[in-house]
């Protein structure tokens, strides 16, 4: 239930506001521009509407270095995802990153379970970045090849990200915490020419051996030309079929002068990948240009990062938020990382770490508030977080009791930012306002330039009733195209099938009379567990393939106490029945070829599962019905293969509702 009225949690003073870079851009607009917004809401009324002239500005702004100069800011060949960014400009992402080194500050704080705390130098980061790049370049490769990353959250992977952009490579990353198959199906998609992998890490305590899978994962991929081996635990990665060259030995050798290889505004950064619900996962490819000018804009304009201060993120290199955080260094800002568990050695390490590090920017996800939340802990008690200006939340809704124990248990002048995005732009597309009070249970507004709406089931723009959020203009971090799908079939289908022309993305959103706005869940069959997005056909993959299986479905509930349950329904094959040893076996096998985060909650055997007529499972509707929504408003028995087979989760529901 979305309470018509909230608490009032934060407002800003007028010092926050006056020294916020959303006033001095505002004030920037009436100088350069003659455009005068008395409020946060017409400003982005005109950001929506005038999308042309605002994308400019951006670039004006943030001064972004064009080593050739734009024809036009964008050409519309039709309605989305048809359009072109800044024809004709070349840039380099990196180049923004080093132009912002202070000397007498660290480019990179970091720990881990296996490191104390420790810092990198804006010299040592360029220097290491210099001999990557030139190393990556003696190897051939050039730009448009690709280099794939199995590393941890470490300042490796980030010396990987700028080595390969700064020479125009494309860059794309999975955790360490993926199996070999998950990891497989995401890089053979790309072809790429050379492998950074590390050859283990540590979670929870207990060091994980990947050595094997890094072998597997090169010698299975026929691209693979070169691997770069990152040495963290007692482990030796060898056996692969492709040279073999130790990081260490390439990044401490005397560093030539970095060049930044300037490329098309729309020339690929990097490739991330969609969580695999229908089929194997989508290769979503971003460019240059337009996740340059977003981040320049969210990090600054919607985050208030400034100079000199120490932004965190908890997040692995398999989210999109490892992507977002790298974007804290063009503002001259310390990026803060950590890796390993955020519950280890106890739910208050990450509390600890804000201390130590002095972090001004804390961004985690709402499950993780969530569990402090449920823990009872109160870290204000027992750790000086007075340094966190800003708390960033997302990866799922955070409840409005989230927002409470925030303002209970850090400190009551902290400005809660939660913030709501995807993979699919590697940004937000509605977050923080600095110049905005903060709602229990609200974001405060949507983006600028991000042109958010909910729409009815008619296609029609609500308000105060939960519809579909939809975005109705173009956004330079949209996707240039998915790897392999240069035709964009697979990219209309995704986005665009609903409301042509239109991006729907997936979710349900209600707006307030306040114009904040209030997240509600997937609306499709995207599993969000923990914070992380995941795809149902990675379980199936491997649940399926086991002979006692006959099918599976499954499902994510987001619960209005901020829980999340994923229960699996399975159904056998004939005289097969789901013991505790089948159970457990799935357990596994799902640990060991995904992550701990594709285990579910439940088990449930089930004698069939709902199919529609084409044979798909409906997943959805099942998901709406375990929500309590009545059977008819989610499905058409006249258009099932098998109507009888909802009755169990009519069932089902009641109980689980009651």
């Amino acid at each position: 239930m979305i309470s018509e009225n909230p608490k009032l949690l934060w407002k800003p003073s007028q010092q926050d506001i006056d020294n916020s870079h959303l006033h001095q851009y505002m004030q920037w607009l009436q100088s350069e521009y003659n455009l005068h917004f008395s409020d946060y809401d017409s400003l982005w009324e005109w950001s929506i509407s005038e999308t042309q002239i605002f994308w400019k500005t951006i670039s004006e702004y943030f001064e972004v270095i064009f080593h050739d100069k734009p024809t036009e800011v964008l050409q519309r060949k039709s309605g989305m995802p048809h359009q072109n960014w800044f024809p004709g400009a070349t840039l380099n992402y990196a180049e923004h990153i080093f132009r912002k080194a202070d000397p007498h500050r660290p480019a990179i704080i970091y720990k881990t379970e296996l490191r104390p705390q420790t810092e990198m130098s804006w010299k040592e980061l360029r220097s290491q970045v210099a001999a990557l790049a030139s190393f990556l370049k003696e190897k051939g490769v050039s730009k448009g090849d690709r280099v794939a990353s199995f590393i941890t959250n470490t300042p490796e992977a980030t010396v990987g990200f700028l080595a390969t952009i700064s020479i125009g490579a494309v860059w794309s990353s999975c955790s360490p915490d993926f199996g070999a198959d998950s990891v497989r199906e995401r890089f053979e998609q790309i072809e790429p020419k050379v492998l950074l992998a590390v050859n283990g890490y540590s979670y929870g305590g207990k060091k994980y051996d990947k050595s094997q899978v890094v072998s597997d994962i090169a010698n299975s991929i026929s691209s693979i030309e070169q691997v770069i081996g990152i040495h963290l635990i007692d482990s030796t990665i060898s056996g692969t079929q492709a040279p073999l060259t130790p990081y260490d030995d390439i990044v401490h050798q005397e560093a030539p002068e970095l060049i930044f290889e300037a490329v098309p505004f729309d020339h690929p950064i990097w490739v991330l990948y969609s969580s695999g619900t229908t089929g194997k996962p989508k290769a979503i490819t971003h460019s240059h240009g337009g996740v340059l000018l977003e981040h320049l804009k969210y990090m600054a304009l919607h985050n208030d990062v400034h100079p000199g201060e120490r932004f965190f993120w908890f997040s692995t290199t398999g989210w999109m938020m490892w992507n977002f955080t790298q974007a804290s260094l063009l503002m001259g800002a310390t990026m803060v990382l950590y890796d390993g568990s955020a519950g280890y050695p106890n739910i208050e390490a990450m509390w600890f770490y804000a201390q130590e590090a002095k972090i001004n920017h804390f961004g985690t996800s709402a499950p993780f508030i969530v569990a402090c939340m449920k823990s009872d802990i109160h870290p204000n008690q027992d750790y000086d977080l007075s340094s966190i200006r800003s708390m960033g939340s997302t990866g799922s809704p955070l409840p409005p009791e989230g927002f409470d124990w925030v303002y209970q248990n850090i400190h009551n002048k902290v400005w809660l930012c939660s913030m709501s995005g995807g993979t699919d732009v590697c940004t937000a597309f509605l977050g923080g306002v600095p110049l905005l009070p903060v709602y229990q249970g609200e974001i405060q507004r949507p983006a600028l330039g991000s042109a958010l709406f909910a729409y009815n089931d008619a296609g029609e723009r609500v308000t105060e009733e939960v519809g579909e959020m939809v975005i109705e203009q173009p956004m330079p971090s949209m996707p240039i195209y998915f790897w392999g799908d240069q035709e964009k079939k697979r990219y209309k289908e995704s986005y665009f099938e609903t409301y042509p022309g239109l991006w729907r993305h997936g979710d349900w959103v209600y707006i307030t009379q306040r114009r904040t706005i209030v997240i509600l869940g997937r609306s499709d069959a995207t599993l969000n567990r923990q914070g992380v997005r995941i795809g149902t056909a990675e379980i199936y993959r491997a649940v399926e393939q086991m002979p006692e299986v006959n099918s599976a479905l499954i499902v994510n509930i987001e619960q209005s106490n901020g829980d999340h349950f994923m229960p699996l329904f399975l159904q056998m094959q004939e005289g097969e029945k789901l013991t505790d040893e089948l159970k457990n076996e799935i357990k596994r096998n799902l640990r060991s070829t995904y992550s701990p985060r594709h285990v579910p909650d439940a088990m449930i055997e089930v004698e069939d599962i709902p199919r529609t007529i084409s044979g798909k499972k409906m997943e959805t509707p099942v998901k709406k019905i375990l929500m309590g929504m009545s059977v008819d408003e989610v499905a058409s028995k006249d258009a099932m293969q098998n109507p009888g087979s909802l009755d169990f989760f009519i069932s089902y529901a009641q109980n689980l509702n009651t």
